[in-house]
C-alpha cells in the first residue's frame, strides 16, 4: 500500500500555506523513545507534559520535544539538556538557548509573554541567552504518529548530522505527515517539506546570508496558512528573498476566501487574494487515517501591488 507521502506528491498536491502556525517554539531535550504524543508518552514526566499543554493553548506557543539524531539511548534522565524558545515574527525575532536539568522549571515560564516575544522570562528563569552557533535543522522523525517521518525523516536528519550541515536535532511533530521529510529552521521559522540534503544545505546557506530559499518552503509559522501561502507568492511575483523583508500586516475575509496584505520593509504593499478548496481526489492525510480525506489546500488566485496611498489607507 502507497504511503501517504507517496500519494501526496504523486498528486503534486502544493505545499505553500500548510506549515504549522506557531509565532513562538519552545523546545525541549528529551533522549529515548517518544509516543504519539510524545509530551505525555516519553520519558519525560507525563505530569509535566500535561501541565506544559495545557499552560500552552491559546498563548501562541508550540511545544516540541528533540534529540539529536541516531541510536537513542533508552535514557530516562539525562544530566543536562538544552531548551530553545524561537520567536519566528520578522518585527523582533529572536533564537535563545538554555541548560537545564530539571523540565519542571519550564512550568514556571509566563508562556503568554513568551508568545508575544517576551523572551525575559525565559532569560531570567533559565539563563537563556542569543544562539549564535549554525542554525537549528528540526527534522520531524516520529514514526508513532506516522511511519513517514520516520522512514524519511530519520535518514535525512542522519545524514545531514554526518555531513556537518547546520545544527541538527529530530523533531516529534511539525504537522503535515504527507509531506515528509518535513523540517523546520530556525531562527526565521521556515518550514520545509518533500527535501533532499541538498535543497536544505540551500536553504541553510540561505538562513546564514539571511534568506529564504523558496524550494520545498511551506510557510513561515509566524503567519496563518492564508498568511503563509500569501507572503510566499510575493516573495516569487516580486523577487524577494531578504528572510525580514516581508510581513503579513492585514488578514480580511473568512473561509473559503481571503485578502491578504503583505508590506515590504521598504514600503511597498501587495494585495494577496488566497482561496481555500478541499483537495481532490481524496487521499490519505497520514498513514494511520482510518479513511481519506480532503485537506484544505491554500491557492493563490492573484497578487496586486498597491499604490502608497492606498495601502495606506487600508
Amino acid at each position: 500500500m502507497s504511503t501517504c507521502s507517496t500519494v501526496s506528491r504523486d498528486l503534486d498536491e502544493p505545499l505553500e500555506g500548510t506549515a504549522p502556525v506557531a509565532r513562538t517554539w519552545l523546545l525541549l531535550e528529551q533522549p529515548g523513545p517518544w509516543g504519539a504524543k510524545a509530551l505525555t508518552s516519553s520519558h519525560l514526566d507525563p505530569a509535566v507534559g500535561r501541565a506544559l499543554e495545557a499552560a500552552a493553548k491559546g498563548t501562541g506557543v508550540r511545544i516540541a520535544l528533540i534529540r539529536r539524531p541516531g541510536p537513542h539511548a533508552d535514557r530516562h534522565e539525562p544530566a543536562e539538556r538544552r531548551v530553545y524558545a524561537a520567536h519566528t515574527a520578522p518585527d523582533g525575532g529572536w533564537l535563545r538557548g538554555a541548560a537545564l536539568t530539571d523540565p519542571r522549571r519550564l512550568l514556571g515560564l509566563d508562556l503568554a509573554a513568551l508568545g508575544r516575544g517576551d523572551r525575559r522570562g525565559f532569560d531570567s528563569a533559565l539563563g537563556g541567552r542569543p544562539h549564535t552557533g549554525e542554525p537549528l535543522t528540526l527534522v520531524c522523525t516520529n514514526g508513532r504518529r506516522d511511519r513517514c517521518c520516520a522512514l524519511l525523516g530519520r535518514p535525512l536528519a542522519a545524514e545531514l548530522a554526518a555531513s556537518g550541515t547546520g545544527d541538527v536535532w529530530e523533531v516529534t511533530h511539525l504537522g503535515g505527515h504527507r509531506f515528509s521529510p518535513t523540517l523546520l529552521v530556525l531562527p526565521y521559522g521556515y518550514v520545509y517539506g518533500r527535501v533532499a540534503a541538498h535543497v536544505v544545505k540551500d536553504v541553510l546557506c540561505g538562513v546564514r546570508e539571511g534568506r529564504v530559499v523558496l524550494d520545498g518552503c511551506r510557510g513561515r509559522t509566524a503567519w496563518e496558512r492564508p498568511g503563509q501561502a500569501a507572503e510566499l507568492a510575493v516573495r516569487s511575483a516580486a523577487g524577494v528573498a531578504a528572510a525580514d523583508a516581508l510581513s503579513v500586516v492585514r488578514t480580511d475575509g473568512a473561509a473559503p476566501r481571503w485578502e491578504v496584505t503583505v508590506a515590504h520593509t521598504d514600503g511597498r504593499h501587495w494585495r494577496v487574494t488566497v482561496a481555500q478548496s478541499a483537495s481532490q481526489p481524496p487521499r490519505p492525510e497520514s498513514c494511520g487515517a482510518a479513511v481519506l480525506g480532503s485537506p484544505a489546500g491554500m491557492a493563490v488566485v492573484a497578487v496586486r501591488e498597491l499604490r502608497l496611498t492606498a495601502a495606506l489607507a487600508g
